[in-house]
């Protein structure tokens, strides 16, 4: 295997971890698993911190249940304008709103804007299509600016890591062909798995001792049992045209940093504004892991100020166009 980076503290996170003796998340009953990634938050982020508001929300689900939500805001009022919607990452069969509690009030506080979390369902249980059904349906009642969100949306910024951020890729090709009630305006995949069946030397070189690795990527594929050969489960193979501006993340030692990487090529060569960037020397999920990587709240703060760029920049614009209609 070639050399790699590894930042400092990184090796340290790897080296705790191997050492620890722990089993791993697809070693565990599935409800052990979930607590595990439960319990696993405070241990590897940083605290959830102050904002003006955090609130639950019920979203009305495809599947006859309603979907689990959480707004985070810094405001307690504020006007009309664009709302991030945030899909959490975990292989389509862990985490849920208590997880990604920290990333959302980050996120909303750096940004300035509301931010409303997802709880979609999870596999085995519900197995695809269910997740990307849920991503979908809860941004368009987002959209639609309901009394009980209590903001009134201008434009949509949808984003999430992970499986998330491949749920992020799926619901914005799904409103852009089918728009909802306000436009997405920008979107940002966090190392996504746009391409899960492809062969990527990523794959090879990260598939094990790098935190995510192959034996848990199986267990997530299997659990989540999607047709890989629809775009839904693999939004590589889609028509980018017309995809809003996107900022795209990936680790350097992640397994699925080459499928990222093409994403990113397929956007530029389709002539969407993309920024990429990619996270020197830094493993899977390290958005979620700022306290165990320290280094990791640099590399947020960087993408927090590259999307909050794209997205006065995109509002601008949306308003432009409206006016002119």
């Amino acid at each position: 295997m070639t050399d790699h980076f590894v930042r400092p503290d990184v090796r340290a996170m790897l080296d705790y971890v191997a050492t620890a003796g722990a089993p791993k998340l697809h070693e565990m009953e599935l409800a052990m698993a979930r607590q595990m990634v439960a319990a696993g938050r405070d241990l590897l982020d940083l605290p959830v911190g102050p904002l003006a508001v955090i609130r639950d929300l019920a979203i009305p689900g495809p599947g006859g249940a309603p979907i689990p939500a959480r707004l985070y805001d810094a405001r307690g009022e504020r006007e009309a304008g664009p709302v991030l919607v945030y899909y959490h990452g975990g292989g389509f069969v862990v985490g849920g709103l208590d997880s990604h509690e920290p990333i959302c009030a980050e996120i909303a506080r750096a940004l300035d804007l509301p931010v409303v979390s997802v709880d979609y369902r999870l596999a085995p249980e519900n197995p695809w299509p269910a997740a990307p059904e849920d991503c979908e349906a809860a941004a368009r009642w987002i959209a639609a600016s309901p009394a009980e969100l209590g903001r009134t949306a201008t434009g949509l910024v949808l984003a999430g890591d992970s499986a998330g951020g491949t749920l992020t890729i799926v619901t914005t090709l799904a409103l852009r062909d089918a728009p909802a009630a306000v436009p997405v305006i920008a979107q940002w995949p966090i190392y996504p798995a746009p391409d899960p069946a492809g062969k990527y030397h990523s794959y090879r070189d990260f598939a094990d001792g790098f935190f995510l690795d192959a034996a848990a990527m199986n267990w997530f594929h299997e659990s989540y049992a999607a047709d890989y050969a629809d775009w839904r489960a693999s939004p590589l193979k889609a028509d980018h045209a017309g995809t809003p501006p996107t900022l795209i993340v990936t680790a350097s030692l992640d397994p699925l940093r080459d499928s990222g990487r093409a994403y990113a090529a397929a956007l530029v060569k389709a002539g969407v504004p993309t920024i990429y960037r990619e996270a020197t020397g830094n493993i899977h999920g390290f958005l979620n892991m700022r306290k165990a990587i320290p280094s990791s709240v640099a590399d947020l703060a960087g993408c927090l100020l590259a999307l909050k760029a794209i997205i006065v920049e995109a509002d601008a614009a949306a308003a432009l166009k409206e006016a002119a209609e």
